[in-house]
């Protein structure tokens, strides 16, 4: 047994966030994904509830999970029908889930005005479906809800409903922040005293109203508690739910606690990205621990004193949770990023040559123009070597021209011609798209594609559009960031210009050339 169990109810309350909606697909994708990282309990929803929940059930069933315990969500009997009766009970062991978690109300205002039963009868509706699990063979965890709010109510009727559970025979009782309104202070204070009360094991589930979740489960298990729940990205209503993903790496990297294997915590960058990619759900680039900004470093003075020691601007080796450093590129960094940079490409440059003077201050006067390199990391690589005449053209651009259709039935049709030139071989060539920049690269590409096949092999992955100065309105300049990938890598390039069409064009051309340019590398 860990000393701290992590519990993940990405699939239930993790789905209730704003913006996410499961497929059953993706939920077992995501149940099998926690079960490779080796969490200790995965809650798969509520059998009782919908279809969804019940087909996610029948699948674990034929394949179940290999390190993970299932867990089934419900709540205790409704008022007046007993326990092995109750639709929703009975639903809960026939998922076949070996753990089934259920809530019950603590807060005296919940079983007066929400359930409208007496605080006896909540009492014993508590103690019966508890009795009834356990003898169906369940592994029973019991979700004390608003439970905070309850005690700093009426703590001696909080405490009756703790004890229901425990005498009736749950495994675990988890202290539930459902409202997310307790301070770390009170969640220490109200810990402590319950501890005193109840001999078996505690869990802790915050939600982060008050910005406060990650802080309080951490509090929480220095307070006694041996379960931490919490989804994956901090996902969940209003506010969301504690991010397992900070709370790992802290008990893990900063409390010492036996919560996770080294080698599963280097997969927690990936796990996070792989929940956020499922759930068509942007990572937060600046998410502790495993953000894509969570190592980066932007200003001269911290890179100046990164490259003497990594300590002096960094709390751990981000290679411990499976993130990386990096030295961004950018008009605050000075010479150390560029110099950097250079001897990752193999390039011979000093800090006090002139070549490195004349980058820097290329780089800080585009930069002043509206382009910015920290996320394009291609479009740096091409300049710099432009810049040290390291780089030969593939083609010579000699124009384009985009015509924008509106046909029958409102259609929009998107028609690029380019002009160029490969050696003293001259391309005309036209393609349509579905708009004008898909238009512009399939032109290209055409053109091009008889010169260098291998520019089949990349396609266009992401397009990115920011206005930079919203007062100057239509008439205003927008930075425009391409990603693209081919088999092997991706790489991202930006253009800026006043004219949407132009800044598009200069990043598609960048990336173009820098497929070219990364093919012909010796390998």
């Amino acid at each position: 047994m860990y000393k701290i169990e992590l519990y993940d109810t990405t699939l239930r309350d993790g789905s209730q966030s704003e913006g996410i909606s499961y497929s059953v697909f993706d939920k077992v994708r995501i149940a099998r994904k926690l079960d490779e990282m080796g969490i200790h309990y995965v809650e798969g929803g509520y059998p009782g509830s919908n279809p969804k929940d019940k087909s996610f059930f029948s699948e674990f069933k034929k394949n179940p999970l290999k390190n993970s315990k299932l867990v089934a969500f419900g709540s205790t009997r409704k008022a007046g029908v007993r326990a092995s009766e109750d639709h929703g009970l009975k639903s809960l062991v026939e998922s076949g889930a070996p753990v089934v978690t259920i809530f019950g109300k603590t807060w005296d205002l919940h079983v007066h005005d929400v359930l409208k039963v007496t605080l006896e009868e909540n009492l014993e509706m508590i103690r019966d479906s508890v009795k009834y699990l356990k003898a169906e063979k369940c592994e029973v965890i019991y979700d004390a809800e608003h439970f905070f709010d309850a005690y700093k109510s009426n703590p001696e009727y909080a405490l009756k409903t703790l004890h229901a559970a425990e005498v009736s025979g749950a495994r675990l009782i988890c202290l539930c922040d459902t409202n997310g309104g307790t301070l770390t202070s009170e969640i220490i204070s109200i810990i402590r005293k319950v501890k005193e009360a109840v001999k078996i094991p505690l869990g802790i589930h915050t939600h982060n109203d008050c910005g406060l979740a990650i802080a309080n489960s951490v509090a929480a298990v220095e307070a006694g508690c041996v379960q931490v729940q919490g989804t994956i990205n901090g996902y969940g209503e209003r506010c969301g739910n504690a991010d397992l993903v900070p709370i790992i790496s802290i008990l893990k990297l900063k409390l010492k606690k036996d919560c996770i294997s080294d080698d599963n915590l280097r997969e927690l960058t990936e796990v996070s990205r792989f929940v956020s990619e499922i759930s068509n759900m942007k990572q937060a680039d600046n998410q502790p621990f495993v953000g894509k900004s969570a190592f980066a470093h932007k200003a001269g003075v911290h890179i100046n004193a990164m490259l003497k020691n990594s300590l002096s601007y960094e709390h751990m080796d981000p290679a411990l949770i499976g993130n990386s450093r990096r030295m961004l590129v950018s008009e605050l960094a000075g010479k150390s990023p560029v110099l950097m940079k250079a001897e990752e490409l193999k390039l011979e440059l000093k800090k006090d040559s002139p070549e490195t003077k004349k980058i820097v201050k290329l780089l800080q006067d585009l930069e002043h123009e509206g382009y910015q390199f920290e996320g394009a990391d291609a479009s740096f690589e091409l300049l710099v070597k432009k810049t040290l005449k390291e780089y030969k053209k593939f083609f010579e651009m000699e124009g384009f021209r985009v015509i924008i259709e509106k046909r029958e039935k409102g259609k929009i049709y998107s028609e690029a011609t380019v002009k160029l030139r490969v050696e003293d071989v001259q391309e005309h060539t036209s393609s349509e798209g579905d708009g004008p920049v898909n238009a512009l690269d399939n032109a290209l590409r055409k053109a091009l594609k008889g010169f260098y096949p291998k520019l089949s092999k990349m396609h266009l992955s992401d397009y990115k559009v920011r206005v930079l100065d919203a007062k100057e309105g239509t008439a205003a300049k927008v930075r425009v960031l391409i990603q693209s990938q081919d088999e092997e890598d991706s790489w991202t390039t930006v253009g800026v210009s006043e004219n949407l069409i132009e800044a598009s064009w200069q990043a598609l051309v960048d990336s173009i050339e820098y497929k070219l340019l990364k093919d012909s590398k010796p390998r």
